[in-house]
């Protein structure tokens, strides 16, 4: 009985973990997708392990072991995942896109709800896209130590115990991490400065601009050198003509769209794009939105093109 006790105890606690661990994986792993597979053969493993579970000092510190061996593991042969504003130059001519990477090249978005540790005060800017593209340009070991420590706040060697590594080893893994981050010339980092608070106007502007199908209406809510970008094709398009060009080459497919409101990224404001299926006005899952904001209008657009984000989403199979 006390044994049964005991475990539903340790299962309990392994669960309470599972939100962090995705924060965690997704931040090392740039893919939800991915993440959330981490995470699941992390918990696996755990239970498998549950002996040495009851013999560890800290739970947290063997279960973040066990989830950056999972990472480690899954990205041995990885390449580097991206944003497509930081693999290219925008498009020198605005054609219907054509040209894609396949799912494993890019960066995706998380959910709003993926969360950190409770108790810790956590910049939402870690959870940025941007920042998680500048993440990806580090080895993966490294990654690790930087988010554990600048992220989540361990100390070196609460790093090094997780880690199995010195503290001289993490303090070293560290000053190159930081180095790397600091000399990284990405194109997307420039979408890291944005409003503190999200313009619930502007959001509402836009979907009905989108929903009406109004181009300039969209035109209006740009910077000047707006821009937009569409994974998993690699072609993206900015300033206010190649805008237009590009909103009157998909036309044809996004009239009649319907855009939910979302949340990403540590509360990022985003939108589902469902498009008309062609039976029976039913709307199916397109696009995910992301909209980075600047001083009141819209810097870029990334939109996410993959129907098994809206599962990852838990939003509606149709509208």
């Amino acid at each position: 009985m006390n044994h049964n006790h005991e475990t539903y105890e340790t299962l309990d606690g392994l669960e309470n973990m599972r939100s962090e661990l995705t924060g965690y994986c997704y931040r090392m792993m740039g893919s939800i997708f991915e993440a959330e597979d981490a995470v699941q053969d992390t918990m696996i493993r755990a239970w498998k392990h549950q002996e040495q579970m009851r013999q560890q000092a800290s739970l947290r510190a063997w279960m973040y072991r066990i989830a950056t061996n999972v990472c480690l593991d899954r990205l041995r042969s990885a390449k580097r995942r991206a944003l497509p504003m930081d693999l290219s130059e925008p498009a020198a001519v605005v054609t219907e896109p054509r040209e894609s990477l396949p799912q494993h090249s890019w960066i995706w978005p998380a959910p709003g709800h993926v969360d950190d540790p409770g108790n810790i005060l956590i910049s939402r800017e870690t959870i940025r896209l941007s920042f998680i593209a500048l993440l990806q340009l580090l080895p993966p070991r490294q990654r690790a130590v930087l988010i554990l420590q600048e992220v989540f706040r361990w100390s070196a060697a609460e790093t090094a115990g997780a880690l199995e590594m010195t503290v001289a080893a993490v303090n070293s893994a560290m000053q190159r991490a930081r180095a790397a981050m600091a000399k990284a010339q990405l194109r997307s980092g420039a979408l890291q400065v944005d409003d503190d608070e999200v313009d619930e106007g502007l959001i509402t502007r836009y979907v009905e601009a989108f929903e009406q199908y109004n181009i300039d209406a969209l035109l209006a809510l740009f910077q000047e050198n707006g821009s937009l970008s569409m994974p998993p094709f690699t072609m993206w398009v900015q300033g206010g003509a190649d805008l237009a060009a590009f909103y009157q080459i998909t036309r044809s497919h996004c009239v009649g769209s319907r855009l939910l409101p979302v949340r990403v990224n540590g509360n990022r404001p985003a939108v589902a794009q469902y498009v008309p299926s062609g039976e029976d006005g039913l709307l199916v899952p397109w696009a995910i939105h992301v909209l980075e904001l600047s001083g009141g209008k819209i810097a870029h657009v990334h939109h996410f093109i993959d129907a098994e984000l809206f599962i990852c989403f838990g939003l509606p199979e149709h509208r």
